[in-house]
């Protein structure tokens, strides 16, 4: 059998498309040469049907209910409002739109955002924890324009009101410094509410409670009494001159204090040397009792603003001295522009006076007695307070004893 192969031949007179053919015309194809209808906004009737198949979102209000819940307060409100929009929509669609919501009684929707779900999310409260946790009420708060301001104005904190760590300090409970570490650590209760937000203000007569973590803490500062020699700065080192601080090691203790029982003698540790701090001053050219403390109750009592502690010298001086001259080193001398107070200067012996103040200038000794004509050789504090300096030998120290009070 023979089998032939035909080929189709191709017509060459028609002419090739060039392009992909057009589409054809139909239902779905929008004119372009007309412009596009606008979109409206769905009408009430219609947007209540949706608003019903949704009453179950979990999305929260502002109050923390779940929109549409059945067990917030306006879910039977928006059931009825919805079909009782649908009814109308039913009986007479034209007037859908004539009814408008009636505006909230005592609230002023210009400043107050509304809790509506339509509204945008940053015109409304916190919906849940923040401000609404704390008692926030967004419809009684408003939060926009002149409204807002005055507001914040009536409730802003007043500034009369003294800090929480100056009522600790000036109560004698510690120190201020001591103050804001005890807040910090939740460690300050005022009116049964804890405080732990440094800068707060309180009434003057609150109740304050301090922990007894605070109060573990601070029965563990040491106070230590040193006989401070000549050469040695009382505070920070100066001029290649040391602190008076680094003479308290263990090898400068003073053991042979025959006040202490050596049952409880305390061991030196490390940790007494942090925030160890001079509660007043010696010249570097003076001698005698310097008190380091990390107490703050027994700084505040010696050099405080309104301390009136007694501190006694015995001063060695050259020159003559009349009794008009002593007198006013008692009391009629001023430094820097402000009247010294009241002073007890007697003589001790032949050479050397004896000084009880209450206040300490820098130098003020040394300036008394030139003011009178006198030039000091020798200056050495023996008494703080009820505190003597006794028998404890010069660059040793000792702790202050449970039974002394300055």
């Amino acid at each position: 059998m023979t089998t032939l192969k035909l080929n189709k031949k191709s017509d060459d007179t028609q002419p090739k498309a060039s392009k992909a053919p057009l589409r054809r015309g139909g239902g779905n194809v929008r004119d372009r040469s007309v412009s596009a209808a606008k979109v409206m906004a769905p009408s009430a009737e219609k947007a209540a049907v949706p608003t019903i198949a949704k009453a179950t979102q979990r999305n929260h209000r502002f109050d923390g209910k779940a929109h549409g819940s059945p067990y917030s307060e306006d879910a039977p409100a928006q059931v009825n409002s919805s079909t009782a929009n649908l009814n109308t929509a039913n009986s007479s669609p034209t007037n859908s739109n004539t009814a408008k919501p009636a505006k909230p009684a005592g609230v002023d929707t210009r400043t107050a955002p509304r809790p509506d779900r339509n509204e945008p999310q940053y015109r409304q409260a916190p919906r849940r924890g923040g401000k609404v946790r704390d008692g926030y009420d967004s419809l009684a708060t408003p939060q926009y324009g002149a409204a807002a301001k005055a507001a914040y104005k009536s409730t802003a904190i007043s500034t009369d009101l003294p800090r929480l760590s100056k009522v600790m300090a000036e109560r004698g409970i510690c120190s201020r410094r001591e103050a804001d570490e005890w807040i910090a650590n939740s460690w300050v209760m005022v009116d049964g509410e804890i405080i732990d937000t440094l800068g707060t203000r309180i009434n003057p007569d609150a109740e304050i409670i301090i922990s007894s973590y605070a109060h573990e803490v601070q029965s563990e500062a040491v106070t230590i009494i040193l006989h401070k020699p000549v050469g040695y700065v009382s505070g920070q080192a100066e001029d290649d001159y040391e602190p008076a601080i680094v003479l308290v090691h263990p090898d400068n203790e003073w053991l042979d204090d025959p006040n202490i029982n050596p049952q409880h003698r305390k061991e030196f540790q490390r940790r007494f040397l942090t925030g160890l701090a001079p509660a007043g001053r010696l010249d570097i050219d003076s001698t005698g009792m310097l008190v380091l403390t990390q107490d703050g109750r027994v700084a505040r009592h010696l050099i405080g603003e309104d301390s009136t502690v007694e501190k006694e010298y015995l001063v060695r001086v050259e020159g003559q001295l009349s009794d008009a001259d002593m007198q006013r080193l008692n009391f009629g001398l001023s430094l820097d522009g402000e009247k010294l107070k009241p002073a007890k200067v007697s003589w001790q012996n032949e050479d050397q006076l004896r000084f009880v103040l209450r206040e300490g200038k820098k130098r003020q000794i040394r300036r008394m007695c030139e003011m009178v004509g006198l030039h000091v050789v020798g200056l050495k504090r023996v008494r703080i307070g009820s505190v003597n300096l006794g028998k404890l030998p010069p660059g040793q120290w000792r702790y202050l004893r449970h039974d002394e009070r300055f």
